[in-house]
């Protein structure tokens, strides 16, 4: 064998996600490798979210690739970093090792240091390509656009990619690789339903300032609406998931396209349950009732605050008002609502925090998530902040989400702060009954309250 695919999330190491129980396979992978099997090279996928580093090694040693392409982000960059080390010691120095993934771009010097051969910056399908066959061929590895090595301990970055313009050129994910059923029972196990990712398009036109755009750009490329309905259709006959996830960061951006997915998903009769991401500005009345009809049983739509000071400052370019009608009104069509929420953004008060915990009262979204803010190298965030970063970190056993910088309080007080917006809201939702349940909510709020006082 000549080429494998891998990464390194390990479920079994994360108590999280245990908990959770929702994983989902390496959609990117998936689609690099199925690219490499249209240009006839054939490869292998270790799929490690089922498996522990031992087996994967073991398997590695069996089979003794000549490259491995890894895909690397922000939640799985430390084990990653592990397993190149690894592969690398006197036991496993056979194969050379490619990076792709989003953490990859502006780590670049960071990730060669720490073992790897090369790395694919941006888009991986033609790089991986044209990458491969310079390896295997000794070709000059100055003329592949969109890669980064070490030469001489100099770090070489050749010319950016140009990006997929016609997403319709690109295979199907190679799903065949893994074991789907794996990710269906456990999700049926635990959820009563199965699920599985598609998705219809690469990048995002929007700009806030926390939100990485490392691998697809600031751009907006979308595959045809027949051939999503054609992918939906070859997942219902082959797994038969009870819902799809599409993984796209503004689902209902154009509604043009949607109204051409409406008319497939009919036409080829491909209608699966699904839930999506979008902005609210993104919805109106026609596009939600589209959304309902065609199968969607929950939106997420994007807030981040209830404050439209720090909506602002992040560059969101959305009215909170307009969010919360959104919601409002996904939610009085029967549909389930999601949202996300940011605590500690530069520049909140805790007088912001209480307009979001207003703000998440009124809107009444069926579920809603809570992180509290931290920079991603490359974005404008970062850039903002990098000067009041407060702890030096080793970079092989940290990631962005441990960077503390400079903010209105202390990290101590953002934690009981998340924990005010969720007992309040919940202490809320209970109608503000009097019941052992909603006191339990309310004497938590109290307590949080009073330690974010404490830790001001």
């Amino acid at each position: 064998m000549s080429l494998l695919f891998t990464h390194a999330y390990y479920l079994s190491d994360d108590p999280k996600e245990q908990k959770i129980m929702k994983p989902y396979p390496p959609l990117g992978l998936l689609y690099v490798s199925a690219y490499l099997l249209d240009k006839k090279i054939p490869n292998t996928v270790f799929d490690s979210t089922f498996s522990s580093q031992e087996q994967q090694l073991g398997f590695i040693l069996e089979k003794q690739p000549k490259v491995i392409c890894i895909y690397t982000n922000l939640m799985t960059k430390i084990e990653v970093v592990k397993l190149i080390k690894v592969l690398k010691s006197v036991k496993f120095n056979f194969p050379k090792i490619i990076l792709g993934g989003p953490d990859v771009t502006y780590n670049i010097e960071n990730y060669l240091k720490a073992g790897a051969d090369f790395l694919v910056i941006g888009e991986g399908e033609e790089t991986t390509f044209e990458l491969y066959n310079a390896i295997l061929n000794h070709q000059n590895l100055h003329e592949v656009n969109g890669i980064a090595f070490l030469e001489n301990d100099t770090v070489i970055q050749t010319k950016a990619r140009t990006k997929f313009k016609e997403l319709d050129e690109l295979p199907l994910p190679n799903r065949k690789a893994i074991n789907m059923q794996k990710y269906l029972d456990t999700w049926k196990n635990n959820h009563g339903q199965s699920s599985m990712t598609i998705s219809t398009q690469r990048g995002c036109p929007y700009t806030c300032k926390w939100c990485s755009t490392a691998v697809y750009g600031q751009s907006y490329r979308r595959r045809p609406a027949t051939q999503v309905a054609a992918e939906m259709k070859m997942l219902k006959e082959q797994y038969n998931p009870d819902a799809i996830w599409f993984v796209d960061d503004v689902f209902t951006v154009s509604h043009k396209w949607l109204l051409a997915f409406r008319e497939e998903v009919f036409k080829q009769e491909a209608i699966i349950p699904f839930e999506c991401i979008t902005r609210a500005e993104r919805l109106n009345d026609e596009i939600l009732s589209l959304l309902k009809e065609v199968g969607c049983f929950r939106i997420w739509i994007g807030a981040e605050s209830g404050s439209q000071k720090i909506i602002d400052l992040m560059d969101r370019r959305v009215d909170v008002n307009v969010v919360k009608e959104a919601i409002q009104k996904t939610n009085a069509l029967g549909m389930e609502t999601g949202t996300f929420i940011m605590l500690g953004y530069p520049g909140e008060t805790e007088e912001d925090i209480a307009t979001t915990i207003q703000y998440l009262k009124e809107a009444n979204p069926t579920l809603y998530t809570i992180t509290v803010a931290y920079p991603i190298k490359g974005t404008s965030l970062y850039t903002e902040v990098e000067s009041k970063i407060t702890n030096q970190l080793d970079w092989e056993t940290s990631t962005d989400r441990e960077i503390e910088f400079e903010r209105t309080y202390s990290k101590k007080f953002y934690k009981y702060a998340v924990s005010k917006v969720v007992n309040e809201v919940e202490f809320h939702r209970e109608n503000s009954k009097i019941t052992l349940k909603a006191l339990k909510f309310k004497t938590k709020s109290f307590l949080a309250f009073g330690l974010m006082k404490l830790n001001r």
